[in-house]
């Protein structure tokens, strides 16, 4: 999974070998051939998930006041390099809870090891349903090792969130996973929250998930959440775009965003899409094309691979606001994963993630059926 790079105000220290191999990239399963209508009720949590049902559908861009720019930082990749997520892991003096579908990064793991070794209580909740393989290495060193590990609760599709908690104050939100592999050509993003409505959700949602309890997460200022209202929250942002409308994702195989892009388009919005070429998405893209939805895509391997899942409504503009987060465009991501992202009017954040999304788009290649 992949990053991108650009923080409101803060260079990280310099880069850090990242210790990168470069590889197949694996699927992440969030795909389902299962599509999503465009206007279906309100879904509750699988009934075979560890998940409270929501108990209502608000949106979760507005419960609770929107998030001081000062809490927000946005990071991309690959520009950045590892370096920052990196020191982040060690600068923990207390605590360090982790939430990631897949670990396969040595140099992360030993730091995680050493931070237990001097005293952080270290807690990480790792994807098995789809990544056990990939996953049971660095579960094993890290039981060894002082570190609290366990398998994220079954019943998800698959827990794919991309999330970490500093000494309960700082979250990183992430769509980039901690695998080596990936680090140097793929783009992916990460948002620093310093907000303590945010970081106390989180962190509720992750005592949870460790326990393998039952949880309804909250929204806290910024926060969208699967399996509970990724869906309503990612249509309501594409919907209420009036001038522009930039995105950046893995997948396009739900319906009800695929219908929401063209509706955008049809109303006169600039709608600007980039992802992967790839045949699995054809109807699709062929879809959003003859709606008036401008496609763009890079061949991946080799190449810069696009990972990142993100969208800017109306930047510049009054009433700008972004998403980044772990959610891809499919119905098992929106409806049946835990999967963790952000929506916010930041300016610093809606500013650099427009600017990443439009230089990707004119760097790419228009779609062609």
């Amino acid at each position: 999974m992949r990053k991108t790079c650009i923080a409101g105000a803060v260079v990280l220290a310099a880069a850090l070998a990242a210790g990168c191999t470069s590889g197949v990239r694996s699927g992440n399963g969030t795909t389902t051939t299962s599509r999503r209508p465009s206007a279906p009720p309100a879904p509750a949590a699988p009934t075979s998930s560890p998940v409270a049902p929501s108990t209502t559908a608000a949106a979760t861009t507005t419960t609770g006041a929107p998030a001081p720019s000062s809490y927000l930082t946005l990071l991309t990749e690959p520009t950045a390099g590892i370096a920052p997520i990196y020191a982040a892991l060690r600068g923990a003096q207390r605590s360090l809870d982790l939430e990631m579908y897949e670990l396969v990064d040595t140099t992360a793991e030993e730091i995680l090891a050493q931070d237990a070794a001097r005293g952080v209580a270290v807690r990480v909740v790792l994807d098995k349903n789809l990544e056990a393989t990939d996953n049971t290495p660095a579960y094993d060193y890290l039981s060894s090792h002082g570190v609290q590990v366990a398998w994220a609760p079954p019943g998800f599709d698959a827990d794919h969130e991309k999330a970490m908690v500093v000494d309960t104050t700082t979250a990183w939100i992430m769509t980039l996973n901690l695998a080596s592999r990936y680090y140097s050509d793929t783009r992916d993003v990460a948002v620093e929250d310093t907000d303590p409505a945010d970081v106390a959700a989180i962190t509720s949602v992750f005592d949870a998930d460790v326990t393998g309890a039952a949880v309804t997460p909250g929204a806290g200022d910024d926060l969208v959440w699967s399996p509970t209202t990724s869906y309503e929250d990612l249509i309501g942002l594409i919907e209420s775009a009036k001038t522009t409308l930039l995105v950046e994702n893995e997948e396009m195989e739900n319906t009800g965003v695929v219908g929401a892009l063209e509706a955008a388009a049809r109303n006169g919005v600039d709608v600007e899409v980039v992802m992967n070429d790839t045949s699995e998405y054809a109807d699709d893209f062929d879809e959003l094309e003859s709606s008036g939805v401008k496609v763009s895509t890079y061949p991946g391997d080799p190449g810069l691979y696009i990972h990142a899942k993100a969208i800017v409504v109306d930047a510049g503009g009054p009433s700008a606001r972004a998403f980044a987060g772990s959610q891809n465009f499919s119905t098992a991501s929106l409806d049946y994963n835990r999967e963790l992202g952000v929506i916010t009017g930041d300016t610093g954040v809606v500013s650099a993630l427009a600017s990443r999304i439009r230089e990707d788009f004119a760097a790419a290649t228009p779609w062609t059926s």
